[in-house]
């Protein structure tokens, strides 16, 4: 699945010129934690999130700062000064922004998500904003996810557990063979670890039919 599959098209958004009390009044009544900011032609220009509003004058946040920081960081004070004073949108969102296109793959995603720490990311077109993307949106597919159905019986069992096994076949030196009896996966081969150990389990058991897994692998040793 592609991003173009989950991505809200409804976006809230601000302009730069904005100020931060209309962005931040926008981000409670949507009930959203971020929102992305375009320009006049619908190019994306920033985003705004909760973590750009924390470090807030308002909040009494923005206490002086160590005299070696100040020293060796001017420009940086520079900016955080304007960061926590300014009530301006274009002044206080995150640029450049992480952002994805429709054609984006989910994992590809979900990845970005995880290396990047960021909850949301805006989905561009030519540089037009056409959706966001969010943690949420991928939490749904999954809980949306059903086991997969196949046609009943040992053989048919077998057949979906070793497609499963081929799918994660980058997880294991040697795809693990498998034998079905009575609705039961027997497990056979060698694995490197406990976790591809655990990786082999986790690939046959989501098969709908399947009523227990009798795991007969064995740990290669190394040399």
């Amino acid at each position: 699945m592609n991003v173009a599959d989950v991505m809200s098209r409804a976006i809230v958004t601000v302009m730069p010129a904005h100020s931060v009390r209309h962005a931040a009044q926008m981000m409670l009544d949507h009930k959203v934690s971020g929102v992305p900011v375009v320009d006049g032609d619908g190019q994306l220009v920033g985003i705004l999130t909760e973590g750009d509003l924390l470090r807030r004058v308002e909040y009494g946040l923005t206490g002086s700062r160590p005299h070696w920081i100040e020293a060796v960081s001017a420009e940086g004070a520079a900016r955080d000064f304007v960061k926590s004073h300014s009530w301006r949108v274009a002044d206080v969102m995150s640029k450049p922004v992480v952002a994805a296109t429709e054609d984006t793959s989910l994992a590809d995603v979900a990845v970005m998500f995880g290396t990047r720490g960021i909850k949301r990311a805006p989905v561009v077109r030519d540089g037009r904003l056409v959706g966001i993307v969010s943690r949420a949106d991928l939490l749904r597919i999954i809980a949306a996810a059903k086991p997969e159905r196949i046609a009943a019986g040992d053989s048919a069992l077998e057949i979906s557990a070793t497609a499963r096994l081929r799918d994660a076949d980058t997880v294991f030196a040697a795809c693990p063979e498998v034998t079905v009896v009575n609705g039961v996966v027997h497990l056979w081969g060698r694995v490197r670890s406990e976790a591809e150990r655990d990786a082999a389990h986790v690939a046959v058991e989501g098969v709908e039919g399947i009523t227990g897994i009798e795991d007969h692998l064995s740990i290669a040793r190394p040399g």
